[in-house]
């Protein structure tokens, strides 16, 4: 029995020391540049104590240790938002985490994934906080894993993503919002006492009206070259929610994740549920460092084939919609190899037998190819392309269904929708539900069908065109309906996995009417995503300029079309078309079959300017001169990486009588180094004030101090100014 006592003591004492060594101890999650710190006070809770610039090591302890929750729970943590809202078994309401451990390993030269450990102190229930850490681009993931082995499930009604906290004088959000053809307009607003939502409830087609991103300016309004900002984005294609709560002491807590909005989930013992990933950035020297850290570590993780170069296309939607057959799209696939374009683009209408697709109404779902506007099938058009020596691409939107359709008479109760409801349609259809195994093995068919009996695809466009109403899935059981929204999310990416197993070298644009899906867990699947369905020159430079803050123009697909506009009515030069596209991954819907000869001619020009500058714009870092809401006139322009390149691209948005002659105070060159300055796409029946400038040479330190000074007069002038070091 004494023997026993000691062993009990011994024990004590040695898990005594154990807490008070975690409470000594510093976990921080760096990178290059920036650090998150956590602590663990003396009741073993961890708390999160700073986020911001990378301090000497020997600098941490010295951090106070705050009182700020890591991971607030409903019921133990005071504070009006909780990360966590679970129900026991027991009909328990609150859980309350302590810190047991944490573990922190290499992925790879770069990339550390740290692992933190909390556990309920009464219920076999645990959070693990997951952070991976990519020390170059100074970018932080950030999910939970949320587990337990009680005997029976544990009902969870939140469950983020993170929790951030500031405790600052000041918060600035710049928040981006829109609709169809309006996508990624940015706001600021100051941030006051209460609270802040942003978030989506759509469940399919999620950020149609408000994108899971933002930026956070800490004590004043953001800038583009300096200030505390930190920037975040939501890693997830379905409903979402980020919150801003500040709180009486004046701190803010920020908790992004799935939007728990009719969505409680019932967690099986001994089953992971994982949260979509947050990913974070801080700069103290503004906003532009916070997009091009973002940038950097899209096109290294999170894009798919980040590496790899861009192609041109030209689709042919706007010159037929629906109205095609082989002999059009023969001319049109032999004007694109003309114009110097790599690929050509069919979109939707090449399907469906009993319901031809001959208009929106019908026939989606079906995707076997109407023979009687493609009598010999999609090979023939592939050969077509072959023999023109460009590459052929095809539409799909595999999600979806028309009840016109023979898919929808023989699988009804494939649809998301409820009984005893009337039909909820958008666009003439409805969403298929991803939560049934059987229709996730559909839905695959189509991809894999379509591309191995036409092995000369190369380029798939995946449309996605409306989301959830009627929410409702004739495959869930009765009392698991709250997890359509986040199971359907699971089923596309069980599909988009088998995909990408399969056809790795299959390039895809990721489109949803826009940019209604746009973000990181989607966009690695994906070489490209389609912003916006409005092609409209003016609105674009505005829809770009927001969505570049966090998403890199190498994947953004941008196209020269027809004037007048089809959405806007407005007409615009050609010149200010091709230069607007040419900031981004170049494309176009404009037909040559419609264009004068001098407009054909100088669009071959454009197209071969830009496989000049094409990689400094795709692999260039981007650096915003001149903004679209803040001035009449506006620039940015891109960097190679060596800084031996720089493209600067610049817009006048409204005519000047007496000339806008607003400096361009470059960014981002070498001071040292020498710059050749020369334009290029030039129109050449339009006189250049730039003209004076042409081929002299200025430092970079010149450049990025007193910029190039030249004149714009007229509403829609462009320039495309090209940089090149000279020995």
């Amino acid at each position: 029995m004494y023997l026993l006592k000691k062993i009990i003591l011994l024990a004590f004492l040695l898990n005594g020391f154990e807490s008070f060594a975690n409470i000594n101890e510093n976990i921080v999650i760096s990178t290059a540049s920036n650090a998150l710190v956590f602590k663990v006070d003396k009741n073993k809770k961890l708390r999160q104590c700073y986020y911001g610039g990378k301090l000497n090591s020997s600098d941490y302890s010295s951090i106070q240790i705050s009182t700020i929750d890591a991971f607030p729970t409903f019921g133990t943590s005071y504070i009006n938002e909780a990360a966590l809202r679970a129900v026991h078994a027991d009909g328990n309401t609150s859980t309350e985490l302590v810190y047991d451990s944490f573990t922190t390993e290499k992925e790879g030269d770069s990339v550390e994934l740290t692992t933190i450990l909390l556990k309920d102190v009464y219920f076999p229930f645990q959070v693990k906080l997951c952070f991976k850490a990519y020390q170059k681009e100074n970018v932080i993931e950030q999910w939970s894993e949320i587990r337990h082995t009680e005997k029976k499930p544990v009902m969870l009604y939140n469950f983020a993503s993170s929790h951030l906290a500031f405790s600052n004088t000041n918060y600035y959000l710049t928040q981006f919002y829109g609709n169809w053809a309006e996508e990624m307009k940015m706001e600021e607003v100051k941030l006051t006492r209460g609270v802040k939502v942003l978030d989506s409830k759509l469940g399919v087609r999620s950020d149609q009206f408000a994108h899971a991103c933002f930026m956070l300016s800490l004590n004043a309004e953001s800038q583009e070259n300096a200030g505390d900002v930190i920037g975040g984005t939501l890693a997830w294609p379905g409903s979402w929610n980020i919150t801003f709560d500040v709180d009486q002491q004046n701190s803010l807590h920020v908790i992004p994740g799935i939007n728990a909005y009719a969505s409680q989930y019932k967690l099986k013992p001994n089953t992971v549920f994982k949260t979509p990933s947050f990913l974070y950035t801080y700069s103290s020297e503004g906003t532009g460092t916070v997009s091009r850290n973002f940038h950097r570590w899209a096109k290294k993780y999170g894009i798919y084939r980040g590496e790899k170069t861009r192609t041109t296309l030209l689709n042919n939607w706007e010159a037929t919609y629906f109205n095609f057959n082989e002999d059009v799209l023969s001319k049109i696939i032999k004007d694109a190899s003309d114009m110097g374009f790599e690929l050509f683009l069919l979109d939707d209408g090449w399907f469906g037998e009993k319901y031809p697709r001959n208009d929106d109404t019908q026939g989606l779902g079906d995707w076997m190819v109407n023979r009687k506007k493609l009598p010999d099938g999609i090979g023939y058009l592939i050969n077509e392309s072959n023999k023109n020596n460009i590459k052929f691409g095809i539409w799909l939107e595999p999600e979806m269904v028309n009840p016109k359709s023979e898919l929808y008479e023989k699988h009804p109760d494939w649809v998301i929708g409820q009984p005893n409801r009337a039909l909820d349609l958008q666009r003439n259809q409805l969403i298929l539900d991803l939560s049934n195994p059987k229709v996730q093995e559909y839905v695959f068919s189509v991809i894999d069908k379509t591309l191995s009996e036409n092995p000369g695809i190369a380029y798939v466009k995946w449309d996605c065109n409306r989301y959830m109403t009627n929410s409702g899935s004739y495959f869930l059981s009765a009392e698991n309906q709250s997890h359509l929204f986040i199971d359907y999310v699971h089923g596309l990416f069980n599909v988009l996995n088998r995909v990408r197993a399969k056809y790795k070298d299959i390039s895809m644009m990721l489109c949803s009417g826009g940019g209604g899906r746009i973000d990181y867990a989607t966009l690695p699947y994906f070489d490209e995503f389609w912003i916006t369905d409005n092609t409209d020159a003016l609105d674009r430079i505005f829809i770009q300029w927001g969505t570049t803050q966090f998403f890199p123009a190498m994947a953004l697909a941008s196209h020269v079309s027809v004037v007048p506009n089809g959405i806007t009515g407005r007409s615009e030069p050609l010149k200010f078309r091709f230069d607007v596209a040419m900031s981004a991954k170049l494309g176009m819907d404009l037909q040559p079959k419609d264009m004068s000869p001098d407009d054909k001619e100088f669009s071959k020009k454009a197209i071969q300017e830009y496989y000049g500058i094409r990689g400094i714009v795709q692999f260039g870092d981007l650096y915003r001169l001149l903004s679209p809401y803040t001035n009449a006139r506006t620039a940015l322009m891109y960097v190679s990486e060596n800084k031996n390149e720089a493209i600067v691209f610049t817009y006048l948005l409204k005519k000047a009588i007496a000339g806008n002659n607003q400096p361009l105070v470059l960014n981002g060159l070498d001071p040292k180094k020498m710059y050749a300055v020369s334009e290029i796409n030039r129109d050449p029946k339009s006189y250049s004030w730039f003209s004076p400038l042409e081929g002299q040479i200025f430092t970079g330190e010149f450049l990025m101090k007193y910029g190039l000074r030249f004149a714009m007069y007229n509403e829609y002038d462009s320039k495309i100014i090209k940089l090149t070091v000279r020995e």
